[in-house]
């Protein structure tokens, strides 16, 4: 990249970081209100990703009727764009601010799993407002570093401006591609970490070879989290998300595992994935209906069988 490239990327984020921080700067009663300008653009203007949405909800809930269907997306929709907003009051909320809005109810959880010096991982979905979580770090023990997993975004202005989001609350955020080296660095320096995987997206379909049964559906299941967590001999909790009000969400743990490291292979997984459906089912609206989840197919056992021998070889 030369100089010119780098200035105007430079530009873009400044720029975009300029209004967004502007934005941070207005009550939440504004900002809703511009929550609900946005709804009616996206939702009937737009139609951003209006058919995947409702094919998504559909094949999840195949036994509700379209009433039904119709009213989740438009609630999910609505959702989505508080989501946005509360997001970007990232920028500028207080401690005391976020606390009353993102709780959670035995954060104690974690504090017993790492209080031997131990590292645990905490799994969670693109359910509410996953941003938040990182609020967690209020709650942890002091000495205790907190991570992040993301994946990097193609525009480099907004992948600049979400990290920046990402680390509003002291936590750490840690591209996907480098998780696993990171980690190994903290356990060799002694470090205690607790780091949040939302493990319920898309893997590439040249490493997704493990299928499972998820809201209706066959599904491939990313398998880092748990890989990670049995080379390391990590703990693993689960937090269920529930959305009490607007802005206003309690977060409950689950313990999955206490020690990854001699669980069989895929059970973790399988316990993720059936913890986040109980969570969806609760309140359909509040998940990522807008990710193409389900774009691959499941290939005739034979074949996969015959591919996963391949890949392996």
């Amino acid at each position: 990249m030369d100089d010119g490239e780098r200035n105007k990327k430079s530009i873009g984020y400044s720029l975009l970081y300029a209004v967004a921080y502007l934005h941070a700067l207005l009550p939440f009663s504004v900002l809703y209100l511009l929550s609900d300008i946005l709804y009616f653009f996206i939702y009937y203007i737009i139609r951003y990703r209006r058919k995947l949405v409702r094919r998504n909800i559909k094949n999840s809930f195949s036994f509700e009727t379209e009433k039904r269907i119709i009213s989740i997306e438009k609630e999910f929709y609505h959702h989505l764009c508080d989501y946005f907003v509360e997001t970007i009051k990232t920028l500028h909320i207080s401690d005391e601010e976020i606390r009353k809005r993102m709780k959670f109810e035995n954060p104690d959880m974690i504090n017993r799993l790492t209080a031997s010096g131990n590292s645990c991982i905490l799994s969670l979905g693109h359910y509410c407002n996953w941003e938040w979580v990182t609020s967690i770090v209020n709650y942890l023990t002091p000495g205790i570093k907190q991570g992040l997993v993301y994946k990097e975004l193609h525009s480099k202005a907004f992948d600049h401006l979400f990290v920046r989001l990402r680390s509003s609350f002291k936590a750490i955020p840690i591209e996907m591609r480098s998780v696993y080296r990171k980690l190994i660095e903290s356990k060799n320096k002694g470090e205690t970490v607790v780091v949040g995987f939302l493990s319920d997206q898309r893997p590439p379909k040249s490493t997704g070879h493990y299928w499972t049964r998820f809201m209706n559906q066959d599904t491939v299941v990313q398998t880092g989290m748990e890989k990670i967590a049995k080379l390391l001999g990590f703990s693993i909790v689960y937090l269920d998300i529930t959305k009490v009000k607007r802005g206003h969400y309690i977060g409950k743990f689950y313990v999955i595992t206490p020690d990854a490291s001699n669980e069989p292979e895929y059970e973790i997984m399988e316990r993720y994935m059936n913890k986040l459906e109980e969570t969806i089912k609760k309140d359909p609206a509040y998940y990522l209906w807008s990710h193409n989840r389900w774009k691959f197919k499941k290939e005739p056992e034979e074949k996969l069988l015959s591919e996963v021998y391949e890949f392996e070889s």
